[in-house]
């Protein structure tokens, strides 16, 4: 697709701080000669950006966010499209799906896609969304209804809270699908199968880390937390949600001897903040913990860099919602860091238990506060563990080979239609 058609890149927000991985993909895709065009279903919220995102060369182009915010948008679009047959082929879709999931969002999923179909440039001629829920649902009712073939990524959230008939019907429509864990590759393969479509319509992509992004590795300390003027430095990277654990983290350091010393940073924002501080404050907890808020990469690397050991002690949700592999933990691990976080979803597919880091059980408060104890009293392992991770990260999961995958599927698709 280099040098042919544009490439319309569905998102569900963007800029987003939080979605580095997905920034740094669609800027390799523009440095692999891939014109990109973005449509976002919502407006920024962060007055921060990222420097990858003055980089990016594509325009954005805003939907309604909500319909009634641009009621006059929605319906130019829906009278330039709803005399034609494609109309009547996706309302009977979107109708279909209406009927299992009568909700305010479906409907906005529909309003979303006409006025993406309707403005949609003559130049695009594939519509790739990131995200498996609201943003390839808008993906494919305006594939639809302008007869280009989609395609999308799938992530974390989008796989294991979206309900399997949704998820086996996309998959059956789509050109392809891309994923980027094992774990999860595994559960849409399956549904893929069930929906009839072929298993390797799913492919395996993981994200890696764009490594000229991030400096070679600082030295970090080799305090013991035995001197109250010398603590341990513990940083912690996530939005606070709950899948994120981060209660299960704040009972840990209670947990802790008084002897310990250390000291905690939080960087992200997220619904549970002010839940999280009172909680830390009522295990006294308050005069050891810095919540930094959002913050730009540079200053997150440089939060790493400052540190002396990285823990995410994420778990799976009431609503079954979970993490894929999180890119903090490549981040860190190029700082080297050493890791501990939770055995769960596809966090094991990149840390290795006593080689790159120190895997606990999910919501196992008691474990978490067993390998803190073990990683501060003992910088040599921290030292082993990190060293170990930094030259992981750098050989195995080197962004480069993701972005290649998820070009050749482009290209790929081009040529199939090329050929038809």
């Amino acid at each position: 697709m280099p040098d042919g058609d544009a490439v319309a890149v569905l998102l569900k927000g963007y800029p987003r701080l939080s979605e580095t991985f997905i920034a740094q993909e669609l800027r390799g895709l523009e440095e692999r000669g891939f014109r990109l065009k973005f449509f976002s279903l919502r407006h920024p919220t962060e007055k921060k950006r990222h420097p990858i995102h003055s980089e990016i060369e594509a325009p954005v182009r805003y939907l309604p966010e909500y319909l009634h915010h641009e009621p006059m948008r929605v319906y130019r679009a829906w009278r330039k499209l709803r005399g034609g047959p494609l109309y009547k082929t996706a309302y009977a879709v979107w109708r279909r799906d209406f009927k299992r999931d009568r909700t305010r969002n479906r409907i906005r999923r529909f309003g979303q896609a006409l006025v993406l179909a309707a403005e949609l440039p003559a130049d695009i001629g594939h519509i790739y969304a990131h995200f498996l829920h609201t943003p390839a649902s808008v993906a494919r009712y305006a594939a639809i209804l302008t007869m280009r073939p989609w395609s999308v990524s799938a992530h974390a959230k989008d796989i294991w809270t979206s309900p399997d008939w949704e998820l086996r019907e996309k998959l059956a429509d789509c050109e392809w699908a891309a994923t980027c864990t094992g774990t999860g590759a595994a559960h849409l393969a399956d549904l893929a199968s069930a929906g009839g479509a072929p298993r390797d319509r799913v492919n395996l992509v993981y994200h890696g880390l764009d490594l000229r992004r991030f400096p070679s590795a600082p030295p970090h300390s080799m305090a013991d937390g035995s001197k109250p003027d010398a603590p341990v430095k513990l940083v912690t990277v996530c939005r606070a949600v709950p899948k994120k654990g981060l209660e299960d983290l704040l009972k840990a350091l209670s947990m802790l001897p008084n002897d310990l010393h250390w000291r905690l940073d939080h960087i992200g924002g997220g619904p549970l903040l002010d839940a999280l501080k009172r909680q830390a404050e009522s295990l006294g907890l308050s005069d050891k913990i810095t919540w930094r808020g959002a913050m730009a990469q540079a200053d997150v690397i440089a939060a790493y860099g400052a540190a002396d050991l990285f823990v995410l002690p994420a778990k799976i949700a009431a609503d079954g919602d979970r993490d894929g592999l999180p890119n903090v933990l490549m981040e860190a691990a190029s700082q080297a860091l050493p890791l501990i976080a939770s055995d769960v979803s596809a966090i094991p597919e990149f840390i290795r238990h006593d080689e790159t880091g120190l895997l606990t059980p999910p919501g196992d408060a008691a474990a978490v506060a067993k390998a803190l104890e073990s990683l501060i009293r003992r910088p040599d392992q921290r030292l082993r563990l990190g060293r170990a991770a930094e030259g992981h990260v750098r050989s195995e999961f080197n962004f480069n080979v993701g972005v290649d995958q998820i070009a050749a599927l482009l290209t790929q698709g081009a040529g199939r239609r090329a050929v038809a």
